[in-house]
């Protein structure tokens, strides 16, 4: 019983909701979103790949993809790079991240 009027209080911060006829009416509330959601282009620093989405991100950089321009906003590592979806086993860092912990702790693990 508690977990229900936890989710109904939940649901009722973000939602307005009645229940008519045993059917759920769901509607959005006004003023609670950001305003300024719109296209923002992510790019890849490690391989240059770059995908559109949408963001709230802050930038100031801009960059033309396919054919208009839009905010950039540049990430270190992506789906396209990460091992995990690459399936490569060799991470590809900017900051030298990786190189630093081998040198540090590289030499105990071989042991």
């Amino acid at each position: 019983m508690a977990e229900c009027e936890n989710l109904r209080n939940f649901a009722a911060r973000k939602w307005n909701f009645q229940v008519i006829n045993n059917n759920l009416d769901l509607k959005m509330k006004k003023g609670i979103h950001p305003e300024n959601y719109r296209p923002v282009v992510f790019k890849d620093m490690s391989n240059g790949d770059m995908f559109l989405s949408k963001s709230t991100a802050k930038t100031n950089d801009t960059v033309e993809f396919e054919g208009e321009t839009y905010p950039v906003v540049k990430v270190e590592i992506s789906s396209t790079s990460h091992p995990f979806y690459t399936g490569k086993s060799k991470l590809v860092d900017t900051a030298g991240r990786v190189d630093k912990f081998m040198s540090r702790y590289g030499k105990a693990a071989k042991k």
